[in-house]
């Protein structure tokens, strides 16, 4: 019907239900519509007021793939270098493993002969004493060949200078067996893995206990001697120092090892000696058929050769020349 009221425009019949005048725009009261008066934001910057946070702009998409690229990068040549790190490391470890049936050995019979009227300790001074120069001079040829740093050079000469040191310093470890009289039982091969195996651990080997007897070198033995390897390295880093720095260090620093070394080891050893009279039927060592030249252990040509170990070689030949007559000379 033209000109009627719509029923959402009609007022309540109620009475009382809204009394209020119909002043307003829409025909509502002004209670109804809430406050009226305009208020004022204000529009100066937030930075300094302590109520409000600091608003932070997004990096731009291209910033942000920059970022994520240099990360990516980064992470694939840490990932690439740790690779590298082990399989050089792995490297040197079968280096060692094939080296150590090769370092030859001398016998308890060979021992007393060679240093007579001598009992376990002062022999076994003696071997320490020559092991410890053994080590100190390799360390010393490394330092001398690394007056001049290249980087290229310093990770093989550290190579040379671990493998060295690990062929005296296996050497020392299976004679202190011998004159402690705790040959490990086996073949050549199984003597050379539980020597490597002390001296990855850096202890005695027990005979007591077949744990510690391995016939072959098993993942956790590898694992152990990888470890070895890179914790001499990474003690063997000051030796790189040039202008001959790196020389003095480095004599110093594989003498001390050497020695903790041995000390560590004659303390096990002691704990399960076994008298020289109880040893009177004890078979001779197998030669190694390719015996390692321990004048040039790791490349380092005689410098290994002049450490004064009381003979690097095998029976009385080494007594009467080479290096037998450097033992020779301290005993007078």
């Amino acid at each position: 019907m033209t000109g009627s009221t719509p029923p959402w425009k009609r007022r309540f019949s109620r009475r009382g239900a809204d009394q209020g005048p119909l002043d307003g725009p829409y025909s509502a009261r002004d209670d109804e519509r809430g406050p009226t008066d305009t208020g004022t934001v204000p529009l100066e910057a937030v930075a300094d007021r302590s109520d409000h946070p600091a608003t932070t702009q997004p990096p731009a998409a291209a910033a942000r793939r920059r970022a994520a690229a240099f990360r990516h990068r980064a992470g694939q040549g840490v990932r690439n270098g740790g690779a590298r790190a082990r399989a050089a490391l792995a490297h040197l470890a079968d280096r060692i493993i094939e080296l150590a049936p090769r370092v030859p050995v001398r016998d308890l019979a060979t021992l007393r002969r060679q240093f007579p009227g001598l009992g376990p300790e002062e022999i076994a001074d003696r071997l320490v004493a020559g092991a410890t120069k053994g080590t100190a001079t390799v360390g010393a040829g490394i330092g001398a060949a690394a007056m001049l740093p290249v980087p290229p050079a310093m990770p093989t000469e550290l190579a040379a200078e671990v493998t060295g040191v690990a062929a005296i310093e296996l050497k020392l470890i299976a004679e202190l067996h011998e004159v402690y009289g705790v040959r490990p039982p086996g073949s050549l091969a199984q003597r050379s893995t539980a020597y490597l195996n002390s001296w990855s651990d850096e202890r005695g080997v027990d005979v007591s206990k077949p744990s510690t007897l391995g016939s072959a070198m098993n993942s956790h033995m590898k694992r152990q001697l990888r470890q070895q390897i890179m914790k001499r390295m990474v003690r063997n880093l000051p030796n790189l120092m040039p202008f001959m720095v790196g020389a003095a260090v480095g004599a110093v620093m594989n003498r001390r090892d050497t020695g903790k070394l041995a000390a560590r080891i004659r303390t096990d050893l002691r704990k399960h000696q076994v008298a020289w009279s109880a040893l009177e039927n004890l078979p001779a060592l197998e030669k190694p058929q390719d015996a390692l030249d321990m004048r040039g252990v790791g490349g380092m040509g005689e410098i290994a050769g002049r450490s004064g170990d009381g003979g690097h070689g095998e029976g009385d030949q080494d007594h009467r020349g080479g290096h037998g007559e450097s033992f020779g000379k301290e005993d007078r």
